[in-house]
């Protein structure tokens, strides 16, 4: 039994704040930004939204699209590191709200690249015919732990959410091969003290040879070459990281989702919002190869060869 996605969704916050609105804040420019990071604007949830309230909304999507409903859910894995509260976990919150009553339910904290350790979960309690019908959510109010006074990570990052209904899928479709790691000794580049606090010349080093090798890695277990993947799903931190890793796979522009300029950094977030947006602008079809891949604090990376499908 091969797992894959099934269903998908997406919400972004509707208040959007530019670069030139950052500029009236701090000693900042659009052009500063722009050059380093391809960021353009950034989603922001007001106060009445916390990360619970995005969940709810991007799960109510990605089950929908799934044509179940929320009573077949066997678990939710919810990706995130600005959850409302410390507990209950932001998948007991979002399962007793979606009445998915008969769903075990958990929380996984590997920052940015919490998506594809929560897919990866999946994967193992569908194809074990463990559970059926998986629902993973990214989410992050990254808002609220962002000091708006430190220019350097000020401009990085943005709220949103996505999430994937996963179950099993026809022969040759779904996962086809992963990877996932971890590099604990780097946690001291990325963290959270009160706000987010970050080593942007360490880190970015970790994510250009990490994106492209893991990237690499995942072709070379599913027997495939770059010549065969139809898009590139890069975690949207930074447009030059992202870049790298596509001149390191060889693939034209047009094969990498770039949504960075219009979201900044969402987080466990930013992978699924960025294959929604691909597939609502039908640059993906039934049998694509796609290569998702991400990294985050901790220092933690995942990837992931799909085949899309059911």
């Amino acid at each position: 039994m091969s797992a894959g996605i099934i269903g998908i969704g997406r919400y972004t916050p509707e208040n959007i704040v530019t670069n030139a609105d950052l500029e009236k804040r701090m000693d900042t420019s659009d052009e500063w930004i722009r050059t380093r990071t391809g960021i353009e604007e950034r989603r922001i949830a007001d106060d009445t939204m916390d990360t619970s309230d995005m969940g709810i909304l991007a799960a109510e999507k990605a089950i929908k699209d799934a044509g179940i409903t929320p009573d077949e859910i066997d678990l939710i894995l919810v990706a995130t590191v600005t959850p409302d509260s410390p507990f209950p976990s932001m998948a007991c919150v979002l399962q007793e709200k979606l009445g998915a009553t008969k769903a075990a339910a958990m929380d996984i904290s590997a920052a940015c690249a919490g998506f594809m350790y929560g897919m990866i979960t999946a994967k193992q309690f569908i194809e074990s015919e463990t559970y059926k019908y998986v629902l993973v959510v990214g989410v992050e109010k990254l808002s609220k732990i962002t000091d708006w006074n430190d220019r350097n990570t000020a401009v990085l990052f943005g709220d949103g959410a996505g999430a994937a209904v996963m179950g099993p899928v026809s022969e040759g479709k779904g996962i086809l091969s992963f990877e996932l790691g971890a590099d604990g000794t780097g946690g001291k580049h990325l963290y959270q003290d009160e706000y987010i606090i970050m080593n942007g010349r360490e880190v970015f080093k970790f994510a250009v040879r990490q994106m492209g090798e893991s990237s690499e890695n995942v072709l070379k277990k599913a027997g495939l070459s770059t010549d065969d993947v139809d898009m590139l799903i890069p975690h949207q931190a930074n447009i030059r990281i992202m870049e790298s890793s596509r001149e390191r796979l060889k693939l034209p522009v047009e094969k990498m989702s770039k949504t960075v300029h219009k979201y900044g950094n969402t987080s466990a977030a930013s992978i699924p919002i960025s294959l929604v947006e691909e597939l609502e602008a039908g640059k993906i079809k039934d049998g694509d190869v796609i290569v998702m891949v991400g990294f985050g604090g901790g220092l933690t990376w995942g990837a992931i060869a799909l085949r899309w499908g059911r």
